[in-house]
């Protein structure tokens, strides 16, 4: 299953995207990182796909939750999952309605350039558990 990060915002040369292109170079599963305009439109989902949105109003899910939901989706030959991360406004209605998951990184307000980071190393982590590899957290 395709990894696709959809952000709004162009995130540079900084130190963010030092830490995102670190993490979707060590993921196994295929990963694309799209930048998007404030106002662009989403690009068109592929065929059997799913959609998640981050948003404070979310779940907050536990990396083993996370990914056994990465798990699921992948054994349902679901093709591409998408994760759609706000400007700084977030995302309007019609958006996280649409959404098969609403993710939360918890209350706190995170900078979009941070949560991109953030979620890159969530699917690293998710990941690296469904291919087997330890986890110092279970147990």
């Amino acid at each position: 299953m395709r990894l696709h990060i959809i952000a709004r915002g162009r995130i540079g040369r900084g130190p963010e995207a030092e830490l995102v292109a670190r993490y979707v170079k060590r993921m196994a599963w295929p990963t694309v990182l799209t930048e998007l305009g404030e106002t662009a439109p989403l690009p068109d989902a592929l065929p059997h796909s799913r959609t998640v949105v981050l948003d404070e109003r979310g779940a907050a899910l536990a990396t083993r939750p996370f990914a056994d939901r990465l798990a699921r989706w992948r054994d349902d030959g679901v093709r591409e999952t998408r994760f759609l991360i706000g400007a700084a406004d977030g995302h309007d209605a019609g958006t996280r309605d649409g959404a098969d998951l609403l993710l939360s990184f918890g209350p706190a307000t995170w900078p979009h350039l941070l949560v991109r980071g953030m979620l890159a190393e969530q699917l690293y982590r998710a990941t690296s558990l469904l291919a087997g590899h330890p986890y110092h957290r279970e147990g």
